[in-house]
Formats: C-alpha cells, sequence, structure tokens
C-alpha cells in the first residue's frame, strides 16, 4: 500500500496520479515526476526526494541514483536564467569557447556559478542537438544561435524575445532551425521543413497525412506489412543501419506478454540535428508512422523516448498527440478496425548514453540508463521484460511513404541493401548547414558542394561523416557514396549522418580532445576500460595541447584504445576508439609537432600564405 503524500506531493497528487497510470511500473514515472516537481519547486529538495521516494513505494536511494546521473536533474537553486554554452566540436569550429568567455566576462562568473543577484547561472554543457546553429546556447528552455558577440548583450538583457508561431520559434536572435533542404526532386520528409512552421493536423491532413496508416490497415495485415519494410530496404536511421523489417520480425507474437514500441528521440550524437526537424515540423508524419508500426508488429503500447533538451519539440509532439487522439486516429478502435494503441511521451533528462536503446529501456523503467547485456535482445526482453520494437525517429518517419509509394520504389530510390533517403545533418565549416535530404548512396563531396562548400574560401581538411563517434576521414577520401555499407568499406561508419566539416585551419589535436572530452564526460561509469580508458585519452590530449606532451603519448594513446574496443557491455567504447586512432593515425605528424614544439601551428601556417 502507497505512504499517504505528504505536504508537497498534496499539491501535485492528481497529476501525479495521471503520470503514474501511464506506466506499467510505478517506478518508471520517476523522471517525469521528478521533472514536474523541479519545474514547479525550481530543483529537487531533500524533502522532495523522500516523498517521490514515499509515493511511488522504492528506497530513497534509488532516487537519489537517479538524480546524480541526469544532468537535467538539479538538487540546488540556480539563476532565474540559466545559460548553457554548448562545448561540443560543432560549436568549437565555429568560435564556441570564445563566446563562453565573453559571456563569462559580463556575468562576471565562471562556469558552474551563479551571479550574486541570483539572476544568472552559466553552464557549459555537451551538444544540445542544434549544431546548424553553431555556435549556440540555451536560456533556460529556449535554443540560441548563431550567437556573435553583438548579440550577447540583448540575449543576456531579454531584449531579444523569441516568440511562438504555429510551434516554432521566431523572433530576435532565436530560430529553431535553419532549413537547407536543397534542391531534391524525391524530397520526402524534407519536404515539410520548406515553410519553416509546423504541420499540425488539419495543414498535414490537406498533404494527405494519416492516409497512409489507413491504407496500412486495409491492404496489409501485419505479416505481409513486415514483408514490405523488408523488401523497401529500410535501414535503421539512428546509427546502426539493421534492416527495419528484419528487426521486426525477432519480435515474438505469442508469448502472452505485452508488445511494446520504444521509439528513440533522444537524439545525442553530436553533429545530429535531423530528428529535431521531423519532430518540429512535421509531428503527425512521426505519430502516423509510429500508427503503422504498432500494427505491423500487434502493438497495442508505445512510447517516445524524447531528449530532454528538447523543450519546443515537446510542446509541439505534446499537441500533435492531442490532435491525433481527438481525430481517433491514436486511441481505441483506429478507423473502425478494432485496434488500439496508447502512446505515452517520455522525456528524458540529460544523458547521451540513454541513447543506447537498452540504456534507453533502463531509463525508461525508471534506473540509471546503464546499457544491458545481451543477449537477451530486446525484441524478445525489452521493456518491462516483454518483447519491444525499438526505433529511431527517422526509420519510423519514411513508414508513411514505404506503405503509400510502394517498397520497390523506396528502394529504387537509394543504393544496394541501403533502401531509400536519408536526412543529413551538416554543421562545422561549411557555408550553409542545415538538414539535407538525399538518397543513400549520394556523394559526400557532392554533399558538400550542396552545402556551399568549405567556408570562407578555405580548403577542406578532415571531414566526419557519421556523428562524433564515426572515424574522421581526410579531403582525399570523400568521393565516398554516404551509405552503412560504402563508408563502412573505407574504415569509418554511416552512424547518425552527422557530418561535420573541418577546414585547414583546424588543429586536430583539440578537435580530438574536445571529442575525447565528450566521450569521457559522457561515459555512464558501468566498465572499467570506458570508465577509466576516456578519462585517460582526455588527459593525455589536454597535456599535448597544452605543450607538456611526451614523446611516448601517441604509442600510450594507441594502446589505451586497443584495450577499450570491444571489452565494454555497449559500444561507447568503440564509438571512442574510432575517432581516437583514425585521428592519430591520419594526422600523426600533427600530433607529434605538438609534442616536440610545444605549440600548434596550423593557423600561423593558414595566415602565413594568406598574407
Amino acid at each position: 500500500m502507497n505512504a499517504a503524500p505528504t505536504s508537497f506531493l498534496n499539491e501535485f497528487k492528481a497529476e501525479a496520479d495521471q503520470l503514474v497510470a501511464r506506466y506499467a511500473q510505478r517506478r518508471a514515472a520517476i523522471l517525469p515526476l521528478l521533472r514536474l516537481f523541479q519545474e514547479r519547486h525550481g530543483y529537487i529538495s531533500e524533502e522532495i526526494e523522500r516523498e517521490t521516494a514515499d509515493y511511488l513505494g522504492i528506497p530513497l536511494i534509488d532516487v537519489r541514483e537517479v538524480l546524480s546521473f541526469y544532468t537535467l536533474l538539479r538538487r540546488r537553486p540556480t539563476g532565474k536564467i540559466c545559460v548553457n554554452v554548448c562545448r561540443t566540436l560543432a560549436c568549437k569550429l565555429r568560435g564556441g569557447e570564445e563566446i563562453l568567455e565573453k559571456i563569462s566576462s559580463k556575468l562576471g562568473i565562471q562556469p558552474g556559478e551563479t551571479t550574486p543577484d541570483g539572476r544568472y547561472t552559466l553552464e557549459e554543457v555537451e551538444c544540445l542537438g542544434a549544431c546548424e546553429l553553431a555556435p549556440m546556447i540555451q536560456v533556460n528552455d529556449a535554443y540560441v544561435g548563431p550567437v556573435t558577440e553583438e548579440k550577447i548583450d540583448p540575449i543576456l538583457s531579454g531584449s531579444a524575445k523569441a516568440g511562438r508561431k504555429d510551434g516554432v520559434l521566431i523572433g530576435g536572435v532565436t530560430t529553431s532551425a535553419r532549413l537547407e533542404p536543397g534542391s531534391n526532386s524525391n524530397a520526402s520528409i524534407s519536404k515539410f521543413f520548406s515553410r519553416g512552421t509546423t504541420y499540425f493536423l488539419d495543414d498535414y491532413l490537406k498533404e494527405g497525412g494519416w492516409e497512409a496508416a489507413r491504407q496500412a490497415f486495409e491492404k496489409f495485415t501485419p505479416e505481409a506489412l513486415v514483408d514490405e519494410v523488408k523488401k523497401s530496404n529500410l535501414r535503421g536511421l539512428g546509427g546502426a543501419g539493421f534492416p527495419a523489417g528484419m528487426k521486426w520480425s525477432f519480435v515474438p507474437k505469442n508469448t502472452g506478454k505485452p508488445i511494446y514500441l520504444v521509439v528513440n528521440a533522444d537524439e545525442g550524437e553530436p553533429g545530429t540535428f535531423k530528428d529535431r526537424y521531423v519532430i518540429a515540423y512535421a509531428p503527425h508524419l512521426l505519430l502516423e508512422g509510429i500508427l503503422i508500426a504498432s500494427y505491423a508488429n500487434h502493438i497495442h503500447k508505445a512510447y517516445i523516448y524524447l531528449r530532454g533538451e528538447y523543450e519546443e519539440g515537446y510542446q509541439i509532439l505534446v499537441k500533435a498527440i492531442r490532435e491525433a487522439e481527438s481525430k481517433g486516429f491514436l486511441g481505441k478502435n483506429i478507423f473502425g478496425k478494432g485496434f488500439d494503441l496508447d502512446l505515452v511521451l517520455h522525456r528524458g533528462a540529460g544523458a547521451y548514453i540513454a541513447g543506447e536503446e537498452t540504456g534507453l529501456l533502463e531509463s525508461l523503467e525508471g534506473k540509471k540508463a546503464f546499457p544491458r547485456l545481451k543477449p537477451p535482445f530486446p525484441a524478445v526482453v525489452g521493456l518491462f521484460g516483454c518483447p519491444t520494437a525499438i526505433n529511431n525517429v527517422e526509420t519510423i518517419a519514411y513508414l508513411p511513404f514505404i506503405v503509400k509509394d510502394g517498397a520497390e520504389k523506396f528502394a529504387s530510390m537509394g543504393s544496394p541493401k541501403n533502401g531509400g533517403l536519408r536526412l543529413f545533418s551538416v554543421s562545422g565549416h561549411v557555408a550553409r548547414p542545415g538538414v539535407y535530404e538525399r538518397p543513400l548512396g549520394y556523394s559526400l563531396r557532392q554533399l558538400i558542394e550542396d552545402s556551399g562548400g568549405v567556408w570562407k574560401g578555405r580548403k577542406l581538411k578532415a571531414v566526419v561523416p557519421g556523428g562524433l563517434s564515426a572515424a574522421v576521414l581526410k579531403a582525399d577520401e570523400v568521393e565516398v557514396g554516404l551509405d552503412f555499407d560504402q563508408l563502412k568499406g573505407i574504415g569509418t561508419m554511416a552512424g547518425s549522418a552527422g557530418i561535420m566539416i573541418l577546414d585547414e585551419t583546424t588543429c586536430m589535436v583539440e578537435a580530438l580532445l574536445v571529442t575525447m572530452r565528450f566521450f569521457a564526460h559522457e561515459s555512464c561509469g558501468q566498465c572499467s576500460p570506458c570508465r577509466e580508458g576516456t578519462g585517460w585519452v582526455e588527459k593525455i590530449l589536454a597535456r599535448i595541447a597544452g605543450g607538456r606532451g611526451r614523446e611516448k603519448d601517441i604509442d600510450t594513446l594507441l594502446d589505451i584504445s586497443g584495450y577499450m574496443g570491444g571489452t565494454t557491455i555497449c559500444a561507447l567504447a568503440d564509438g571512442a576508439c574510432m575517432p581516437l586512432g583514425s585521428y592519430l593515425r591520419k594526422f600523426r605528424d600533427e600530433f607529434e609537432f605538438h609534442i616536440r614544439e610545444k605549440h600548434c601551428d596550423v593557423k600561423e601556417i593558414y595566415a602565413q600564405a594568406h598574407d
């Protein structure tokens, strides 16, 4: 029997009860409960910790381990205005460090501090999933960028306020997206981006929305629909690239247990922001895809696990889900076919590792996002111990096009075994950063040209082709097709399709340091090789970048990489090893120069050449 709610919970008892009722286990509601309490109280006090534990019927230590794990949960008061400055690679490339220094100087505080009047708190954070706005910051819930020195005062004074129109932030120096779909006659998802406002239900219906889901029910049995997705060669577009239809076929349908769908919207791979676009501009496309996937897999309960920082996306999805429910596209007896689907929108709370599918399941169950040992795989033993299909936002969003246009057409738009189109997030030293929808197998060199080429007329030095975890490519390696097989064939990966461009002024030592600092920060700490290895690598690289490198440092780093790879529960350590090894091997002379001469000469060489 649950303890009677105490004074603080009394105030939110009805809301808390509604949240808990959405989950199969009470503990699973811990993140939404803590976020609710934090929004109302400002932070999670010890009193709130105890009351939450009593209300959920779990030990206090379980609440505290969750609080200590997720970066968005606060255990102390902050300023009225929280300024979070991104420090990851895309923002670093475009001057993010200088912006942090300017803001710190103007506020008179260092990262992690609050001004004496309690107005501002300044934080240095990892990638916020808005790399096209680099250098960017987050002011409370609003994304702001690109930030220049001239814009800092208006941002901090509040005179550059953001408004909302049709679900999209507008006004001042704030924008929720930079729209660069380019010319693409095959545009599918990106056709919803071009006008720059959200397609809520009425607009989506005018575009033929929800008709593909109706067709799925009328034309296909669930089993035939799985076969259709197999024929389409749709790959998992979150990063792994596993064939989507085949993944569904592993989900057992006769265990007697509920089957769940979990949509991974915890977009955390640096350099990646395409799912944010789908949610911001085409939320009903995502919801329609969820219904199709649920029908195909005999699923009646689905969850969207949304990245915690995506407040704008959260508000948009809340509205879109209500619209879909009101029109009978979600809920009971959909299309009069006797099919029910309950959809729960669940917000994360700041943890890169929650993007790993089993870490996501642990988080969704109300725990730290520690990845699980596999097997058993989530298809068989997933959420709450039940069979579970897990798919990325973009993967799900292509399902209506497959149903409407047919698997053969979708497959023909891509390359062999890589069907259809893909959303590429392009950022860094490029003239027109943004999201570009192109066929799988599209030329990397051509995509760089489509996005305006390297900015400021400079030469290309390197490309990160699949999110921060991908092995870096040199300028002479860009004649390659952007699909899972071709990139794997040259020793890197397609990953999340987060493409970061590095020009000739980039110090590769600093770029690798920023990269490895990210992995050291985001390691969950469960496995020793990852926990100790990423931190050790960061320290060595910081020493090299600071002019204190040692002769054997490069070989030591390669040795550490060798011991980290393939020795951990999840792929985070492997994701750290790919850039580590590739930077060191392909740009070894640059690292050797830093160690030998105790400084970087990259910008000096560029300046001398352009005097």
